[in-house]
């Protein structure tokens, strides 16, 4: 479904970013990893097909970005997708015990990365008629308690994913974000721990989804290849729910 397909995908060392890559490389592509942690360089040998690629990035940095990007098409002569997936769900407060350093460290991350990539990425984007994906949250539309800030981020990218659509639509480029709900990685695993009820954290997780127990990445990463493959070719401006229903009706 992503033969030949150069993808860019930010935080893409661990967690759903992972699962992602290896999706992107099962389905043809050549997965382009921006992330912070270096062990993601080590992980591409891990990834079937493909000329894959690791750049170590710190998203938030302009300078950084902008030469990831050049890279990257340097290397491979164009780029057909963008998923901005690196994101993070610290601090775990309410507004009012957020920090302004905390709550500029997560709109950085989850916000700001988005901005970069675009603005650098837009003009390789559209001699392609490439595609952008953005990893959210179901927090965006059914809120959140004690996660005031990353709540916020994730509204922003539900809404940042729409103007981009129509921005970028006359470009051929279409604009996505994928929506999970609690997903096994590491982050949600420290978000647990740092909860006050911890100890009983997992097992209301296990039961949030109608469909089942807390899943694993491969069930978000199989939705992104969807939404990046020409399947989706009529498909913009979509925040798609992965979520297993945990939206849906009256429940404990």
């Amino acid at each position: 479904m992503l033969t030949e397909k150069v993808i860019l995908l930010t935080g893409g060392a661990d967690g759903i970013g992972w699962e992602c890559a290896r999706a992107y490389a099962k389905a043809g592509a050549h997965v382009c990893i921006l992330d912070n942690n270096p062990a993601g360089r080590e992980k591409l040998s891990q990834l079937s097909n493909g000329n894959h690629f690791f750049y170590r990035t710190d998203i938030t940095q302009e300078t950084e970005v902008e030469a990831a990007v050049a890279a990257i098409t340097d290397r491979f002569g164009k780029l057909d997708a963008v998923h901005n997936n690196a994101g993070t769900a610290n601090p775990s407060l309410p507004l009012h015990n957020t920090s302004a350093a905390q709550w500029q460290q997560v709109f950085d991350l989850n916000v700001k990365s988005i901005y970069l990539t675009t603005r650098f990425a837009i003009p390789h984007l559209e001699k392609t008629k490439g595609t952008i994906l953005n990893t959210s949250s179901l927090v965006a539309q059914i809120g959140q308690e004690n996660h005031a800030a990353y709540v916020a981020t994730k509204g922003a990218v539900n809404a940042l994913t729409k103007a981009m659509a129509l921005d970028y639509a006359p470009m051929g480029i279409r604009v996505n974000a994928v929506a999970p709900a609690a997903v096994n990685t590491p982050m949600l695993r420290q978000w647990g721990l740092d909860q006050p009820n911890s100890d009983s954290i997992f097992q209301y997780l296990d039961q949030l989804h109608p469909l089942g127990k807390l899943p694993d990445g491969d069930v978000i990463a199989d939705a992104c290849v969807f939404l990046l493959s020409d399947a989706a070719r009529f498909i913009t401006g979509c925040i798609l729910p992965v979520s297993g229903g945990a939206e849906l009706g009256y429940r404990r």
